[in-house]
């Protein structure tokens, strides 16, 4: 399993431990160095905006000083939704990592897929995302749906 991945599954598994929200961990990289963190927040924030991947952007643009985030790449449990995907582009992410795919997402009680059909696919960015280690991701998931009550995000 991918290192990088391994970490944000461990990120995942804290939020939904703790209750924060869905099983959503990201980290981001640069130089082969952990520049950011974050896992779906939620349900703890009660703010919509705050998904792995937002968190773990937020967190490497604090910890690198800047919104620019060029030379990051950026490992997540799930295949962002819209909103994560266009903030990966705006920060200038390099390259997405993802596990579980949108259409798994949507098995275990998100909207992503319906959101991404809304907003034309991401067809045109296939060489932006590449999925990794999902088989990890979705033993991920099925505890996340363990231990979890249905909750409509």
């Amino acid at each position: 399993m991918n290192k990088y991945m391994e970490i944000a599954i461990k990120e995942a598994k804290k939020g939904i431990e703790n209750g924060d929200g869905g099983p959503f961990g990201c980290v981001i990289v640069k130089d082969n160095k952990i520049v950011g963190k974050g896992h779906n927040r939620v349900v703890l924030k009660h703010d919509a905006t705050c998904h792995g991947e937002m968190e773990a952007i937020r967190n490497a643009s604090k910890n690198l000083n800047t919104f620019d985030l060029s030379g990051c790449e950026l490992y997540t449990t799930g295949e962002p939704c819209p909103m994560c995907l266009s903030a990966c582009l705006w920060a200038n992410i390099e390259k997405v990592y993802y596990g579980c795919t949108i259409v798994d997402n949507e098995n275990i009680g998100f909207r992503d897929n319906k959101f991404d059909n809304l907003m034309g696919g991401r067809k045109k960015l296939k060489s932006y995302l590449t999925q990794i280690d999902r088989d990890e991701c979705l033993k991920l998931f099925e505890y996340y749906n363990s231990i979890t009550d249905k909750v409509n995000y």
